[in-house]
């Protein structure tokens, strides 16, 4: 679990074409401009029952029109100390230029399983030119085209190969793990130490199953559950300038890690960009969320109108998605920090609600009769019988009716609101599946 697989690469050279590719996506829009929306540079694959997050670091460094060296040096060094495994991709048809020779050379030194990517390379007419890429010293090139996906499945043959071992952890698995996570600075390390507080020895530090996160375990006050907090954002890394990224790509394996995240913004700062990619972060893994706008001491303007207004503000910002709780806090005077915890707890149980399937059908039933879905080309869409499919991670319900596939998004929010209307699920995601009945 939590296994990162990094793509590095001077520019043009395919990265984002394989990173679709081996997530099955066209999310990374090709030739877009630099800089716009960075979550989109990562996602998941699954290979043969092994998962790993990919991430194209391409993505995540700004100004990559300026196509320094320091840019990719930049990109390589994140993949350095975040990733397990690096693909590097160069291009045969153009062969090898200075900077795939610059780049092997840090990769040399990196103590990290590296896959030479001998990408484009379209026919078999092309591999043996990709004999030259023998010279980085990184072992044997693998020819694929990240175009027509030739050669892609024994590409993740490999991976899978190098992945480091699953290990077991040795967690109760019956109990909660709460991440806290957010940009730097929004004070995610105060609140943490206001949680553990001076009372360090109540708390039992079981190393971390990935080589970063470390779980906490939290029991007083009749709450017990798992603190999951990076190492690494408690220590700032070598590299200053770039928090922003890493704090992101570090997030990744604390998300994915949880079951609730308690996303920290800060009160002064309001929403920032690096705010709603953690965010999509935490949605694409379907994890309960609490948001808490914390440095609330610092706020001049406490009325009941302010603190509206920032509501609305957020939920605006991190639509469609608006049935989470808001918290304000402060972690330097543990202004409202328990409530914190206490509403991770409650986030959690939300996620294991079960709703009879008798009571489903009596409530949901007539309030869909009296909105049906639109009717399409003239066939009306009925709506038999709603169940909730057995415990998983998310709640996930089943609508049975005659014509699933001309139910579309806007009516299956218009469900999901229902839903949450009549049964308390704030703060976590709901899967809504139509089915042929």
């Amino acid at each position: 679990m939590g296994n990162i697989v990094a793509i590095v690469g001077r520019p043009n050279v395919g990265k984002s074409t394989l990173f679709n590719r081996l997530t099955q996506t066209r999310q990374a829009i090709v030739n877009e401009e630099a800089g716009t929306t960075r979550d989109r540079q990562y996602g998941k694959v699954d290979w043969n029952g092994r998962e790993f997050s990919l991430i194209d670091t391409g993505g995540w460094v700004v100004n990559s029109d300026d196509i320094f060296e320091e840019e990719i040096n930049k990109q390589v060094q994140i993949a350095i100390e975040e990733a397990d495994i690096i693909l590097f991709v160069v291009d045969v048809v153009n062969g090898m230029t200075d900077l795939d020779m610059d780049v092997a050379k840090i990769l040399r030194r990196a103590k990290k399983s590296v896959i030479v990517v001998a990408n484009k390379a379209d026919n078999f007419e092309l591999h043996p030119q990709s004999a030259e890429f023998y010279s980085l010293g990184l072992g044997d090139p693998m020819c694929i085209s990240a175009i027509n996906g030739s050669c892609s499945g024994d590409l993740l043959d490999r991976i899978v190969e190098l992945l480091p071992e699953d290990k077991k952890e040795e967690l109760d698995e019956e109990l909660p793990r709460i991440a806290v996570v957010g940009r730097p600075n929004a004070g995610k390390s105060s609140l943490i130490n206001a949680f553990i507080g001076e009372e360090r020895h109540i708390v039992t530090d079981i190393a971390g199953t990935t080589r970063d996160s470390i779980y906490t375990k939290y029991d007083k006050f009749g709450l017990n559950f798992y603190l999951v907090d990076t190492a690494g954002i408690r220590k700032k890394g070598k590299v200053n300038e770039d928090m922003e990224y890493y704090s992101v790509i570090r997030s990744i394996r604390v998300i994915e890690n949880s079951d609730v995240c308690v996303l920290m913004l800060d009160a002064t700062r309001g929403i920032e960009s690096q705010d709603l990619n953690i965010f999509s972060l935490i949605q694409k893994n379907s994890k309960g969320l609490v948001v808490c706008v914390n440095k609330w001491d610092l706020v001049e303007d406490k009325s009941q109108k302010a603190i509206k207004f920032y509501m609305d503000t957020i939920r605006e910002r991190l639509a469609p998605f608006k049935d989470f709780p808001i918290l304000f806090i402060s972690a330097m005077t543990k202004q409202r920090i328990f409530k914190v915890l206490e509403t991770a707890k409650e986030v959690y149980e939300n996620r294991k609600t079960r709703v009879p399937t008798a009571k489903l059908n009596e409530v949901m039933l007539p309030i869909i009769e009296n909105y049906p879905p639109p009717a399409w080309k003239g066939k009306y869409i009925k709506i038999k019988y709603i169940t909730q499919l057995p415990a998983g991670s998310v709640p996930s319900f089943v609508f049975f009716c005659n014509l699933p596939q001309w139910i579309k998004d806007p009516y299956k929010r218009f469900l999901e609101n229902k839903l949450r209307e009549h049964w308390n699920f704030t703060g976590t995601p709901i899967n809504i599946y139509v089915r042929e009945k």
